[in-house]
């Protein structure tokens, strides 16, 4: 048992222990004192681990080659540091100074979803106006949406679009030429042009639709189903708008910490048929308007530290499961345990990832008199369940 005049070798109550400090160069240059360590042997100093950023990004676009040059492409933004960082590497790739520019016309897109999440109209307002201001300093043209507008869309947004290819975009490199071959410089016409282009949406919504989604929200008993149809009215409410607008790409700010959770979750939530299309880089099932997720390939750690070393600016927005607890639902228990795994393994959610990478979705083959395979309603998924198998079954356990 410890004693009041017990001797413990000079060491006394108050005294602190020495920390080890950082002594170690960049791996990439080998010359810069390293600013951050990414994995156990991933140091960077602050320029490599900027240029180490954006070369993820344009790999992530280069390597897929779905966004074609001049195709207009809507970038969902919803505040978050992972977001903002896709905005802030579409700018960087725009920039004048960047070596290989990005070709496409970038549009944003944020759905305010505060009716849903119990905001207070003076937090919705604070909030929009805050992101305002960020989308301002980008000079693209931008949409804030309220989520109550959901209650306006026609009834085709749950029916997908032809996906029939364009006969001017072939190919990649048809388009390559096509846009080098008519690119000119910007007169002072054609920049006043685009300014008066810029679509600015408020985020108006009328009462009935208030008390509507209050409806909608209050019917759904546990916060798993309430984030779920959060997330379901938020994806058509972002396509309707691309479509109504000529966008033909949607960019998502998914990090690959948030699509492994999203795997697990909807795993645990019987959506394990449409993991391909829920955290793949492309999600095509919507036809005219493609899903792509470029930040697929950064940790939350990666985006954390690029966000506070460079000051890109972002909006904390509280959510339905902010201040919850970690059983609270079947998505934030997912998070937590991941979250609390990769804390003692660090290859956890590289490991989920690199297994959602090889899912892909099995079309079976069909024929011309065969008919088009059902789809959900909502999600738009294939359904997996076959209706003669279910009558065979229920046959049986009725004998």
């Amino acid at each position: 048992m410890c004693e009041v005049e017990g001797d413990y070798n000079g060491l006394e109550c108050n005294q602190k222990i020495p920390v080890p400090t950082l002594n170690r160069k960049c791996m990439k240059c080998k010359e810069g004192a390293a600013v951050l360590i990414i994995r156990v042997n991933d140091a960077f100093c602050r320029a490599c681990f900027k240029e180490y950023f954006i070369h993820k990004f344009r790999a992530m676009l280069g390597k897929n080659r779905v966004i074609f040059p001049q195709e207009k492409v809507l970038l969902a933004v919803s505040g978050g540091a992972a977001s903002c960082s896709m905005l802030s590497q579409v700018q960087e790739g725009l920039s004048r100074e960047a070596p290989k520019k990005l070709r496409f016309m970038p549009g944003i897109i944020y759905i305010d979803d505060g009716g849903a999440c119990g905001r207070s109209a003076e937090e919705r307002q604070r909030s929009n106006a805050l992101l305002k201001s960020i989308f301002t300093e980008t000079g693209f043209p931008y949409f804030i949406v309220s989520l109550e507008q959901v209650f306006s869309l026609p009834a085709s947004v749950l029916v997908p679009g032809t996906s029939d290819p364009d006969p001017s975009n072939l190919s990649y490199k048809q388009a390559v030429d096509q846009y080098v071959k008519e690119k000119q410089t910007l007169t002072e016409e054609n920049v006043a042009s685009a300014v008066a282009q810029l679509s600015i949406g408020d985020s108006v919504y009328s009462h009935k639709h208030k008390l509507a989604l209050e409806r909608l929200f209050s019917s759904l008993k546990t916060l798993t189903a309430k984030e779920d149809m959060l997330q379901t009215l938020r994806q058509h409410l972002i396509l309707h708008i691309a479509r109504e607008n000529g966008y033909s790409k949607v960019m998502m700010g998914d990090s690959c910490s948030r699509l492994a959770v999203r795997l697990l979750s909807n795993i645990a939530l019987g959506r394990g048929a449409a993991l391909a299309s829920d955290t793949g880089f492309s999600d095509p099932r919507y036809g005219d308007v493609v899903i792509v997720r470029p930040m697929r390939d950064y940790s939350s750690k990666e985006i954390a530290f690029y966000s506070r070393m460079f000051n890109v600016p972002s909006v904390f927005i509280s959510g339905l499961d902010t201040k919850t607890h970690d059983k609270a639902s079947i998505q934030r228990l997912t998070e937590s345990f991941v979250t609390n795994l990769q804390s003692d393994f660090p290859s956890t959610v590289s490991t989920i990832y690199r297994t959602s990478e090889k899912l892909h979705t099995v079309m079976p083959p069909q024929s011309q008199s065969a008919e088009p395979a059902s789809k959900c309603l909502l999600c738009l998924c294939t359904l997996d369940t076959k209706e003669d198998c279910t009558t065979e079954y229920e046959f049986c356990v009725s004998a």
